[in-house]
């Protein structure tokens, strides 16, 4: 016989009579036959929706100052295009301001020697019409954008997509401890406990890394062309069956 504890601190919080903050309560369930504990991960893959891109302007000057003026100036024309082709404040977000030296070696002298100061700033751009990417990334380059990186595809809603590889899941993991019982000349199995860890959505997935370096891409060159293929969700399932005969 054995005994097995589980706590049930999520359906405490979630009862709709819970008048204060949930704690765990544990209840001690006895299996008197085998138990399986397995670990199952279901992936479904769908089509994304959201595309995520990065662009970013690196500039140099003689002082920490200069350099850093001059950055903000050429960001800030990338970010009123960026809202300039539609795209909303909330979906543009800051992710990288960095300002350090550079310095070359002299071999002869076998020391550093100060070159300039380089400034970068780099924003996140969410866009949620992904057939709009390639256009996009081609108006960043006209504007001045330096730096591109990305682009990751994810999905912004997975509700449903969570739910078909929660069950999916939930019938796989049922039918290898089936098995597990009928190896072991048992007839069938009793869910004891479910826990569940989730993933995604989406990852995201990286697909191949633009590299746009200070000489610009030619005005007349068509924009990248951008592949959205498909993104993965999934669920990870701890199950614990017992056997029955």
């Amino acid at each position: 016989m054995r005994a097995l504890t589980f706590s049930l601190a999520a359906a405490l919080a979630a009862a709709p009579f819970a008048a204060g903050p949930a704690s765990a309560a544990e209840v001690s369930i006895t299996a008197t036959n085998p138990v399986v504990e397995l670990s199952i991960y279901e992936e479904v893959e769908v089509e994304p929706d959201i595309v995520t891109i990065g662009a970013g302007v690196t500039t140099q000057a003689p002082t920490a100052v200069e350099a850093l003026r001059r950055n903000s100036a050429e960001m800030r024309r990338v970010i009123d295009l960026l809202k300039a082709l539609g795209i909303q404040s909330r979906d543009i977000q800051t992710s990288r301001i960095g300002l350090n030296a550079q310095y070359d070696y002299n071999r002869t002298t076998q020391q550093q020697v100060f070159r300039a100061y380089q400034a970068t700033n780099r924003v996140s751009v969410k866009l949620r019409e992904i057939q709009r990417a390639g256009e996009v990334l081609d108006a960043l380059v006209s504007a001045g954008a330096t730096d591109i990186f990305g682009p990751n595809f994810s999905i912004e809603d997975d509700t449903e997509a969570k739910a078909v590889a929660r069950e999916r899941a939930l019938e796989r993991g049922k039918a290898q401890a089936e098995q597990y019982a009928r190896f072991a000349g048992y007839s069938g199995v009793r869910l004891l406990q479910v826990a569940e860890a989730i993933r995604g959505p989406g990852g995201p997935i990286a697909r191949d890394q633009i590299m746009v370096t200070a000489a610009r891409a030619e005005a007349a060159a068509p924009p990248p062309p951008i592949e959205p293929g498909l993104v993965g969700t999934g669920v990870n399932l701890q199950l614990t069956f017992e056997m029955v005969r």
